[in-house]
């Protein structure tokens, strides 16, 4: 089963990565070969940590829940099938939450934003994340697990597929519009989520789901009224290619003259 997943996502990011360069949505400002390294290697630090951290610390919780019948779903003792497919619901929608956090809570936001100081969103912009980030949403994961009742093979599902849809809604491919509406009706597209990484903090503040669209729509949060042509993507503290070498961005959150206030926080400053 291993294999299969490590074979799932590297194949995605190739084909994803592949596509950008033959149907682009947006022109890039950066070279891709240099963008991409750069994300890599920013990437490259919170893999460690999922690693030595997150995988043996998941592992165990969802051993331990499948033992003892912790969490809400195993409460209603459900035929195994809908078990898993309520856990992975549960799941996304819980990381919902979770990605409102980052950019609600200034503290989170301090390594959040790192992900959103990408001049281009792509394919790599999808495992670009702060190592501090990956280690503080260790705790929430722990939390999802014990909360909702998540088995081994309810996670793995779960983790596989967000993978693959994080690297499908980052990525700079460019789909027939109207298959991409009907498409967004279900699951979070490269269009909607390029509104979320616009460095507009209206349109930054929406379409924040990981997989299923229908969390954005349950919350008000969904937004497809802004034209491709209208967004710039990043953050207006890092708007310059010296803003965004990898230095910068690994100690950025420990720099308290460079952390841009989190969503909301300016409306709140200004009543």
């Amino acid at each position: 089963m291993k294999w299969l997943n490590g074979i799932l996502t590297i194949g995605a990011f190739a084909v994803l990565y592949a596509c950008e360069r033959r149907r682009p949505l947006r022109s890039q400002i950066e070279s891709p070969e240099i963008q991409t390294a750069r994300n890599l290697a920013i990437a490259s630090a919170a893999g460690i940590v999922m690693n030595f951290l997150e995988k043996p610390i998941a592992g165990r919780l969802t051993r331990l829940v499948e033992q003892r019948r912790f969490g809400i779903i195993k409460i209603f003792r459900l035929p195994k099938r809908l078990e898993t497919i309520l856990a992975i619901v549960l799941l996304d929608y819980t990381l919902y939450l979770w990605h409102v956090l980052t950019h609600k809570s200034k503290f989170l936001w301090r390594f959040h934003q790192i992900h959103h100081a990408d001049l281009d969103l792509t394919v790599s912009t999808a495992i670009r994340f702060h190592f501090g980030e990956i280690t503080l949403s260790v705790l929430f994961r722990a939390g999802q697990i014990l909360l909702i009742g998540v088995s081994p093979a309810a996670f793995k599902i779960w983790q596989t597929a967000l993978f693959l849809s994080v690297f499908f809604h980052h990525s700079n491919v460019k789909l027939p519009e109207a298959f991409e509406k009907k498409l967004q009706k279900f699951i979070t597209t490269p269009r909607l989520h390029g509104i979320h990484h616009s460095d507009v903090e209206s349109e930054r503040d929406s379409n924040w789901s990981s997989g299923l669209s229908v969390w954005d729509r349950l919350h008000g949060t969904f937004r497809d009224d802004v034209r491709l042509s209208e967004i710039t993507i990043g953050l207006k503290e890092f708007e310059n290619l010296e803003d965004v070498g990898i230095g910068k961005m690994l100690t950025a959150p420990f720099n308290r003259q460079r952390v841009l206030p989190p969503i909301g926080a300016a409306a709140h400053s200004t009543n």
